[in-house]
């Protein structure tokens, strides 16, 4: 304990504590300078030798404490004593103020208040997520197809089939023959689910396209026969989305079918590289023909896949074939085909990538993708 006091007084360079030392009674009398009996007067020897006498007859305690008090009135002692340090407290004792001044720096610095009441972080302004679409589309565009096959399908041989094909879709209790006089035959060929329109409270109307045949029907009273028939129907289904399903909530709605897509602008065309072209029209050639006989693979490149086409086209000839401009050892070019299907002839255009195959015989173009359209 005494130990680590003296050194954080030497830390903080604090003075030692004043230590009592007792006075040496041999040594006082030893030091006490005996009278000089040269220098005293004539007649004061005799005094002088009396005295010696009576302090000899003294006892030794009185003699002590005359001493003691006589060395305190004589040298007085120093408040601390002295002492050389050594090489390792000097050390700590500069470090600690070392320490100390900068533990007074950085309260100035920066505030004693914040060291016991630190300042409060800025609360985190909450992440805003975005949300994805909230109603089911996937699944309204499925159960209004389905509801839109069984409506549009009716016999009147067997009424019960559309009554229970319509209850899979619609609340329950609800009379599903209700809207159809039972009368009458059409089948439906396909359905096909187009725009979602979300609505308020989980509702929505749903686009479907429908494509329906009318079977033949022979002449009734004044009415001439009528032939099978095959057409485009359009319908928009009514649903909500309740108990985690979605259901037909009433009857829906017959509309037309639009006969024509919007307008839209040209797209330009691609500036032809003309030698290219030329080169590498034989090449083109001979893929078509490979690829009507579904034997694409020996004409294309290495590592390239393009499925054959379905039987029973045969090839017309390669009406045109232009590369565009660029540079590289891959380039595409637009391939417009004529083929023969079933007694007819159709003219299509094609998308091709070519890429340049070198070995070490000869360098040649080959086929590496085919894709329909122009775009």
């Amino acid at each position: 304990m005494s130990t680590f006091k003296s050194v954080m007084r030497k830390v903080l360079n604090l003075p030692e504590p004043r230590r009592e030392r007792k006075p040496d009674l041999q040594s006082v009398e030893h030091q006490k300078p005996e009278p000089e009996r040269a220098s005293l007067p004539a007649g004061a020897a005799r005094w002088v030798a009396a005295g010696q006498r009576v302090k000899a007859e003294q006892p030794a305690n009185s003699r002590t404490a005359v001493a003691v008090k006589s060395q305190q009135t004589r040298e007085p002692s120093a408040p601390w004593r002295v002492e050389e340090e050594n090489s390792g407290a000097k050390f700590f004792a500069k470090f600690g103020r070392v320490v100390l001044w900068l533990v007074v720096a950085l309260a100035a610095i920066t505030g004693v208040r914040s060291w016991f009441w630190p300042a409060q972080a800025p609360k985190a302004s909450p992440v805003q997520v975005q949300q994805g679409p909230t109603y089911p589309v996937q699944e309204a565009q499925a159960i209004a197809s389905r509801f839109a096959y069984s409506y549009l399908s009716w016999d009147e041989a067997a009424p019960q089939d559309r009554a229970k094909a319509l209850a899979r879709d619609m609340p329950k209790g609800i009379d599903t023959t209700a809207g159809w006089n039972s009368k009458g035959k059409q089948d439906v060929i396909a359905a096909l689910p187009g725009a979602v329109a979300e609505l308020s409270d989980k509702r929505a109307r749903v686009h479907v396209d429908v494509l329906v045949s009318t079977p033949a029907q022979p002449a009734k009273d004044k009415e001439a026969a009528k032939p099978a028939e095959q057409k485009w129907m359009g319908l928009e289904v009514p649903v909500l989305y309740s108990s985690n399903r979605i259901v037909v909530t009433g009857e829906p709605g017959i509309v037309g079918v639009p006969t024509s897509g919007p307008s839209v602008t040209d797209q330009p065309a691609a500036d032809s590289d003309v030698q290219m072209s030329d080169m590498t029209k034989s090449t083109v050639d001979a893929f078509f023909a490979a690829y009507a006989k579904g034997e694409s693979d020996a004409v294309t490149a290495p590592g390239a896949t393009v499925p054959p086409l379905p039987a029973g086209m045969t090839l017309g000839g390669v009406q045109s074939w232009n590369v565009d401009r660029g540079k590289g050892s891959n380039r595409t070019g637009t391939a417009v085909v004529r083929w023969q299907v079933a007694g007819a002839e159709l003219e299509q255009t094609y998308r091709v990538e070519l890429t340049r195959v070198a070995s070490a015989a000869a360098e040649r173009w080959q086929v590496a993708q085919v894709y329909g359209g122009a775009s």
